[in-house]
């Protein structure tokens, strides 16, 4: 069925983390490094991981759930479920699989992958679908299980990831709450993070072969990562402020991708935007990629600080290497 266009709102939020809880003290049993070592470079002291048992598509169904709860809307009243995430319990994808423990029969399920920037790239996607009267409701579920893929020996890198998922529903609105955004990648920058594909030749029959084998650990150039981030998030945020007929002064919360305190505090800086507004929980969850935006906008929805109307500028960036921004208004 095709709908009149309209503009977007967020009515509703939710999030999940696994119940294990490995602090930093703890991670000091595994490899070379200590709290005071992680805590003063990253601002991380704790992060929650999945077990053997647990799978993305259960802990982004509870945070679907939970955002459904808070939007009031029924799972069989969504038209599409879109889920961002790198790490997804088939390669094949998981919205379907989260569809079906929801029960929500009558909406379309996919996957979208764009690392840390998954939750702001399906946010605009999302967007297209309502502005342009495709579908009314839609649930967007940023989730990741990164401890799948972590190089546990790599103490540069161990020590930042955390799983998680958190979720959004987003609805036809009279009155479009998105008010501007900006998308960016840059793939020659695809070395500085990334989880990559390694086989081995199979041959088949004789002058033909095929490559079998599976993914790397984590790779990342810190440096490089650090120095890309505290760039180009100001610049794409200002850029999305500029679409939006709107200043730094205009915004309540600055939403980041929670990757580390340090990037936080240097985008706040150059935007000249005091720490009082700027949205930090990695010290309890660490980087869990494409939720952990919506993770820590649930958590500060629940704690009473994000009120209707507050005006949100969100940002995600990291693998691909993408970025981007978009500026919107809590609605619930």
């Amino acid at each position: 069925m095709q709908y009149l266009a309209a503009g977007m709102a967020v009515t509703g939020s939710g999030s999940a983390s696994p119940a294990a809880s490995l602090d930093n003290h703890g991670l000091s049993q595994i490899v070379d490094t200590s709290d005071e070592w992680i805590a003063t470079r990253t601002g991380i002291r704790s992060r929650h991981l999945a077990n053997a048992q647990e799978s993305l598509a259960h802990l982004g169904a509870i945070a679907a759930q939970n955002a459904l709860s808070m939007a009031q809307v029924a799972a069989t009243d969504i038209d599409l479920i879109l889920l961002a995430t790198s790490t997804p319990d088939d390669l094949f994808g998981s919205a379907c699989q989260i569809q079906a423990e929801l029960g929500a029969k009558h909406a379309v399920a996919f996957d979208l992958t764009a690392a840390c920037s998954g939750f702001v790239f399906g946010l605009i996607t999302a967007a297209q679908f309502i502005r342009t009267g495709v579908y009314r409701n839609i649930l967007l579920i940023g989730a990741d299980v990164l401890s799948r893929w972590v190089d546990w020996t790599d103490r540069r890198s161990c020590v930042l990831f955390g799983d998680g998922a958190g979720a959004v529903v987003l609805q036809a609105n009279e009155n479009d709450r998105l008010l501007g955004f900006a998308l960016h990648s840059d793939g020659c920058l695809h070395d500085c993070l990334n989880v990559n594909y390694k086989g081995k030749a199979r041959p088949l029959t004789q002058g033909m072969e095929v490559a079998q084998g599976t993914y790397q650990p984590i790779s990342m150039n810190g440096k490089e990562v650090y120095r890309f981030a505290v760039n180009r998030v100001p610049e794409v945020i200002e850029k999305a402020l500029f679409q939006a007929n709107l200043s730094t002064a205009d915004i309540d919360w600055l939403l980041l991708h929670q990757a580390n305190q340090r990037i936080l505090d240097a985008v706040a800086k150059r935007l000249k935007m005091p720490a009082e507004k700027v949205i930090s929980n990695m010290a309890n969850y660490g980087n869990t990629s494409a939720a952990s935006i919506p993770l820590a906008l649930d958590e500060t929805v629940r704690q009473g600080q994000i009120k209707p109307g507050d005006t949100i500028a969100a940002s995600g960036f990291g693998a691909g290497l993408s970025w981007g921004a978009a500026i919107f208004q809590w609605q619930r």
